[in-house]
């Protein structure tokens, strides 16, 4: 656990722009980038869970492949790539 004082000297950089917590990019304070970075990471264990970790891992493999122009799927289509949706199973 940090000091009060690194704690201080965190918030102080936050507030200036800069991204003090892992996956808390946006917030503009340490507070605000913990509370961020929380969320983050529960959204994606909550899809994790709701779709299986085959499902999960797919949809990574998805989402890796798009671009400015392209989704994912498009691109899959378009180079070949398999994409097996069926792996997103849902409770």
């Amino acid at each position: 656990m940090a000091s009060a004082q690194e704690r201080a000297e965190l918030d102080s950089k936050a507030r200036q722009g800069e991204t003090v917590v892992q996956g808390g990019t946006g917030g503009k304070s340490l507070e605000a980038q913990e509370h961020l970075a929380e969320g983050r990471s529960r959204g994606g264990q909550t899809r994790k869970e709701q779709i299986g970790t085959e499902g999960y891992q797919e949809m990574g493999r998805k989402g890796g492949l798009s671009t400015g122009d392209q989704s994912g799927g498009e691109r899959a289509a378009q180079e070949g790539i398999e994409i097996d949706e069926s792996k997103y199973r849902t409770r």
